[in-house]
């Protein structure tokens, strides 16, 4: 070989790779912000619909007219805590503040134990926004009377503050426990939601819009936190079992059905038990059903 000839090309080797070394930078599809941005307009539609239309409050003030007023009649009445000398089904009457309490110590421990100090910030921030938000627009948002209501009709509940906190709760669980438990975190805590949404609804105490905001009020805190948190602790997409989201999703249908059936009316308790189901759709689809946003792509290189 003299020195003119070019020098000899790499043998191929079967199985490599002809693209180029992968992108570190997150896919452009990849749109983190985008959950918190739909929870949030969700949250602002139901609103504006429903309280703000006078449409919306006619068929919501209407449920309200099918049976009898009260709970006496809804099948969770027993557990609700207002029943003289009776046990509330957390977080329902005045156990409330303690749920919230209890939630929050247990965030703590789990942070210590596993030293996830970022998620446990997060779940801890999603927690006190959520609930302090829930104070603040229940405080600040208007509930203009368009239809003429009753008077015992015109307070304003928006969004639900009993609903808030299993959600809340939920949400913040699932950051802090390990992955491999997560989906079965989520999975009790959707059960959970599915009862007192449903219970919520059916008592008396809210409107299904109430109920339905306070669910996606936390939904949106928690893709915020997420979005915020470092790629590195960001949770990552989480595996379940095949059959889990179809067992869930279908014991959170008829624990919301049976949470907000009544002896009075089917048109209240189907409505009730379908918006128990919604809310607990909406959290396991936050929690589990979608990929992280530190979901990466590789991308082929120019030739």
């Amino acid at each position: 070989m003299t020195q003119h000839d070019s020098p000899a090309l790499p043998a191929h080797r079967p199985g490599a790779s002809t693209q180029g070394p992968a992108d570190p930078s997150p896919s452009r599809t990849t749109r983190p912000w985008m959950p918190a941005l739909l929870y949030t307009l969700g949250f602002l539609t139901v609103y504006l619909l429903a309280i703000c239309t006078p449409w919306g409050q006619r068929a919501e003030n209407a449920l309200f007219g099918l049976g009898e007023q009260g709970g006496e009649e809804a099948w969770i009445y027993p557990l609700s805590g207002a029943a003289y000398g009776s046990t509330p089904l957390p977080p329902m009457e005045l156990s409330a503040k303690p749920t919230v309490v209890v939630g929050l110590a247990v965030i703590v421990v789990l942070t210590l134990v596993r030293r996830c100090w970022w998620p446990g910030c997060a779940a801890l921030g999603i927690v006190i926004l959520t609930t302090g938000g829930k104070e603040v627009l229940k405080s600040n948002l208007p509930r203009p009377d368009l239809v003429g209501a009753p008077e015992n009709l015109l307070d304003q509940g928006f969004p639900s503050g009993h609903t808030v906190i299993p959600a809340a709760l939920t949400l913040a669980a699932v950051l802090v426990v390990s992955p491999r438990i997560r989906p079965y975190v989520a999975t009790v805590g959707v059960l959970w939601l599915a009862c007192i949404a449903a219970a919520s609804a059916t008592m008396g105490g809210h409107r299904p819009s109430e109920v339905l905001g306070a669910t996606l009020l936390a939904c949106a805190c928690y893709g915020l936190a997420t979005w915020l948190l470092p790629p590195a602790a960001a949770p990552g997409a989480t595996r379940s079992p095949r059959a889990l989201p179809v067992i869930t999703l279908t014991l959170a249908l008829a624990i919301a059905l049976a949470s907000g059936a009544r002896n009075d009316t089917l048109t209240r308790s189907l409505v009730s038990g379908a918006t128990g189901f919604i809310c607990a759709a909406l959290v396991w689809y936050a929690a589990v059903g979608r990929p992280a946003h530190t979901a990466r792509r590789t991308r082929p290189a120019l030739d």
